[in-house]
């Protein structure tokens, strides 16, 4: 076969205005570089950040050699360099000889040098343009401000200049009120140079047409380089079968397709509705019996569409999974890492099997990112994780000049074409929450955007820009290149009718909804029973990291709420004080600010907890609960269930309960009763034996009852009521806890503890919390046992890892026993049964005044 690669990987870098070149890691970025070669401290610690704004004021140039053997000069009619990823304005120069100007962070780039190399030592050099120098000068050209409500301009150095919106670069690199502003420069994925004198297939989609248990209509969409014309097969191979048609090939690049038919095939199902089976598809090019080039995708069978149907309330909004109405439990995602390029697959692993552990089925790419590597579509693929895809645009208005439409045209090209075999794509969604901020067709609903412009040509000529991008480039781009998958104009949206009931500016009964009303309006807790949309598609609440991970970035007298380097891993203004505020009406105070930062996650897993079981509670009305957010892209306070370590916060252990199939709520809004739903999202009728039990604070059991309750499938309903005051009768109901269990099937499916006052307003006792091994366990697995009711138990181990479960409260006489996986990176399982080393165990009383 007469097609080769070649990698290239070995790289040098400067500033443009100095001459010491050093070595660089491709991928990487200008600041890793610098870091690696101790030219800057730490970017996390401290408030490093605010000192290394000057990076993104310079040029810089990354240079590398490379021998081309004689073989590739004589043979190879075609010649390509290769740049899978350039962050962001490059001018490439091979031997000297300009070749091109990159623009856009989010498109691959390939250009044609087989005439400008020679046999031997070639030079390739990438000279990066500061973007921020590159961008202002766009901004006064411009003449009018376009919002970008989370650029932190100020902190770099540019006052209110905000030039993001013009770079198609990952948004969150100039700020986000989770992150820190770090816009960086670099090669950031691969370079390679690929050199071919025989036709050569470029690209393989598996276009599924139909899709069925009984049966699978596919389409192979081949595209081929020839360079020259070409008469042979091509053939089509998975699993035994094979289909083969004859093609003549005319020089240049065009397109093949070869229609197939599976019978029963295995379809792809996301986590807890079966198996995410997967094909390899080999598309070959033979001639003569020899296989002359070939190309190899997986990609897993199914059909999956978003189902808008009007109804009494307005129009669900679901996703249908191969014919099944699926309740979508997840998070929003944000990239790994200030710098993309230090996010390994092993951390990519680590993010995905926490979602699975935490018995998830969705996560949501956000728009303010990046088009993740394949890495991480590859694991959502085989762990059964439908992915939210957004197009990378958040929270700003853009311009719609020529030159920008055509850029985004084809980086909406680029990426859904290189994401559409995977399974996982369940929908393609233009923009982050900029509908709704702009509210073009509701005066004074959105965030005030557009009501600073005294011109009305002015706002017609922005939202004008704004429907060219995401109302015609991006929809047409997923119609044509990943025909049959859904496209979403903007989240939140309620639907796209060109009037003011279009913007999701309040909770209706259609489209979906981002609930920040509890958190930034600083609403009670109880407010997420009440403002329940079709979709949750984003909502959440702030807790700080476990001391282990804030002592990554603070020293011991920073350790306090206001200090600078707290303010300085707080992005979200009254941050802190608002988590204060919260812990005031919700929880007892904490003793100390170590102590703080436990509560702080209790807090932050109650809001959640209150917020998920009233979305499932509510289903088939409420069709999908996706918090915010999944993981941190540095150590900080945030939003995140786990931190930039990996660490599980309170909540990740909370939405594991909370997102089992299976699961119990208790609901004591209404007035002098507590109701019992049974939630299932099981596609078979559930039955089993409740159990209540009203214990006081020593163990003391108060009362019992047992019943058999019953749902069907995917459901939720109220299984039983109980009334307060015939339940507590003379007892004290700030010394009481009631205990319902689901049992089924022989085993516990779920427990819920359930408490009649504020947890503020109890007096809780102290615990003595006693921990023993497991006979058997190896020292993996735990029994604890306590005198006591010990609220939240926290046990936290000296290796890395997780429990099977933590944060959980423990009611004497009622033991509970966990195990623990420890974080694996050499192995096929993300965790592994493993000792914890020292074990340590806490309980709220130890934190509290």
């Amino acid at each position: 076969m007469s097609i080769q690669q070649q990698v290239l990987d070995q790289w040098s870098f400067k500033a443009c205005n100095e001459t010491n070149w050093l070595s660089a890691a491709v991928p990487g970025t200008v600041h890793t570089d610098l870091l690696r070669h101790g030219l800057i401290p730490d970017p996390f610690y401290g408030t490093h950040e605010h000192d290394l704004q000057w990076i993104d004021k310079k040029d810089w140039e990354y240079k590398s050699s490379f021998e081309l053997p004689e073989s590739w000069a004589a043979e190879m009619n075609r010649v390509q360099l290769v740049f899978e990823g350039l962050d962001t304005y490059a001018d490439v120069y091979v031997n000297g000889q300009h070749v091109l100007s990159a623009d856009n962070m989010f498109r691959a780039w390939h250009i044609d040098v087989k005439e400008l190399l020679r046999a031997g030592s070639n030079d390739v050099l990438v000279r990066f343009r500061s973007p921020i120098n590159e961008d202002l000068p766009k901004l006064e050209e411009l003449g009018y401000d376009l919002p970008a409500t989370n650029d932190q301009s100020e902190l770099g150095g540019l006052g209110e200049r905000k030039v993001s919106i013009f770079a198609r670069k990952a948004p969150y690199h100039y700020g986000w009120d989770w992150g820190p502003r770090f816009v960086t420069s670099g090669i950031w994925r691969e370079v390679r140079l690929e050199g071919w004198s025989v036709p050569k297939i470029s690209d393989l989609y598996i276009r599924q047409d139909e899709i069925s248990s009984e049966i699978a209509r596919l389409t192979a969409v081949v595209e081929v380089e020839a360079v020259a014309g070409w008469n042979g097969r091509l053939r089509i191979g998975t699993e035994g079968m094979t289909w083969e048609q004859e093609v003549a090939l005319r020089p240049g690049l065009q397109t093949l397709t070869l229609e197939m038919m599976i019978t029963d095939p295995k379809l792809w199902w996301c986590r807890g509705l079966g198996e995410p089976s997967m094909y390899s598809f080999q598309a070959s090019l033979l001639q003569g019996g020899e296989t002359v080039s070939d190309r190899t995708v997986r990609t897993g069978l199914r059909s999956i569409e978003l189902v808008r149907e009007k109804d009494e309330a307005g129009a669900s909004f679901y996703f249908r999974l191969n014919g099944v109405r699926v309740f979508m439990k997840g998070a929003n995602h944000i990239p790994n890492d200030s710098f993309a390029t230090e996010v390994t697959r092993e951390r990519y692993r680590h993010e995905i099997a926490s979602a699975v552990e935490s018995n998830m089925n969705m996560l949501r790419v956000w728009g303010g990112g990046i088009y993740e590597e394949e890495a991480f579509y590859e694991l959502c693929d085989e762990n059964g994780l439908l992915v939210w895809q957004d197009f990378m645009f958040a929270c700003s208005m853009y311009p719609g000049d020529e030159a920008f439409l055509n850029n985004v045209a084809a980086e909406a090209e680029y990426n859904v074409r290189r994401l559409r075999n995977h399974p996982s794509i369940a929908l393609w969604c233009g923009n982050n929450e900029i509908d709704s901020a702009w509210a073009h067709y509701a005066w004074d609903k959105g965030w005030g955007w557009k009501e600073k412009l005294d011109s009305a040509e002015l706002r017609d000529k922005i939202w004008a820009d704004y429907e060219a991008v995401f109302h015609r480039i991006l929809p047409e781009a997923v119609h044509k290149w990943a025909p049959g998958t859904d496209y979403w104009p903007s989240s939140p949206l309620r639907s796209l009718t060109g009037d003011e009931s279009q913007h999701a500016t309040q909770i209706t009964g259609e489209g979906d909804v981002h609930y920040w009303g509890v958190w930034h309006a600083v609403e009670p807790f109880d407010n997420y029973n009440q403002k329940i949309g079709r979709f949750m598609s984003e909502y959440g609440f702030q807790s700080f990291p476990e001391l282990k991970t804030v002592l990554e970035y603070a020293e011991e007298d920073q350790l306090e709420l206001e200090s600078k380097v707290m303010l300085a891993h707080q992005k979200n203004g009254r941050g802190n004080q608002l988590i204060k505020e919260y812990m005031n009406q919700y929880l007892p105070e904490p003793k100390d600010f170590k102590s703080f930062l436990y509560m702080s996650q209790l807090l932050q897993a109650q809001a959640i907890q209150t917020a998920i079981e009233a979305h499932r509670r509510n289903k088939p009305y409420c069709m999908g609960t996706l918090y915010w957010q999944m993981n941190d892209c540095w150590p900080v306070a945030s939003w995140a269930g786990m931190d930039y370590y990996g660490r599980w916060k309170s909540l990740q252990y909370t939405v594991r309960r909370s997102f089992q199939d299976v699961m119990l709520s208790l609901d004591g809004t209404r007035e002098g009763e507590v109701a019992v739903y049974l939630i299932s999202d099981r596609q078979e009728p559930v039955a089993g034996v409740l159990k209540l039990s009203l214990f006081d604070f020593d163990g003391q059991l108060l009362r019992e009852l047992s019943r058999d309750v019953a749902i069907g499938a995917d459901a939720a309903d109220i299984v039983l009521r109980i009334q307060t005051s015939e339940w507590l009768g003379a007892h004290d109901p700030k010394r009481v806890v009631l205990l319902a269990e689901l049992e089924g099937d022989g085993a516990m499916l779920d427990s819920k503890p359930y408490y009649f006052e504020s947890f503020r307003e109890i007096e809780w006792p102290e615990a003595a919390v006693t921990v023993e091994e497991i006979p058997g366990s190896e020292g993996t697995s735990f029994r604890l046992k306590t005198d006591a009711l010990a609220r939240q138990v926290w046990l936290s181990a000296e290796e890395e890892g997780i429990f099977t479960d933590n944060f959980f409260d423990l009611i004497p006489g009622v033991p509970h026993t966990v195990t623990f996986r420890r974080r694996s990176s050499g192995h096929a399982a993300a965790f592994v049964p493993g000792k914890p080393g020292a074990l340590t165990v806490r309980s709220m009383r130890e934190f509290i005044r």
